[in-house]
């Protein structure tokens, strides 16, 4: 069923189509990719924004694994009002980084099938 607006012009429904607007924030999206941007500097240089898709050897989801529990456990001591590693943003960013690059190997494996 197509929508009409007040104006006259119509477009196609928006039922059961991905809305990335609604499910995303911009000023989360802008916050992990300063994150990522300011990680990308090592002590070995610069890298890539995304070397990470090359993922991490035979052991991708254990090496994510262990960094997401770190993360994690930084979210939860600043949560208690204790002090992590770095601050509350940076934990949580870490936690997104570190789960996404497991979703993105278990999605790529499923594609490469």
């Amino acid at each position: 069923m197509d929508r009409t607006f007040n104006s006259g012009a119509s477009r196609d429904t928006d039922l059961g189509k991905l809305d990335y607007e609604g499910s995303l924030s911009p000023i989360v999206l802008k916050k992990y990719v300063e994150y990522m941007q300011r990680n990308n500097n090592t002590k070995s240089g610069v890298r890539k924004c995304d070397n990470w898709k090359g993922l991490f050897g035979d052991k991708h989801q254990e090496v994510c694994m262990k960094s997401l529990m770190r993360h994690t456990m930084d979210v939860w001591l600043f949560h208690k009002e204790f002090q992590g590693r770095d601050n509350m943003e940076d934990a949580l960013c870490g936690v997104i980084f570190n789960a996404s690059a497991i979703l993105y190997k278990i999605e790529k494996d499923k594609l490469n099938k």
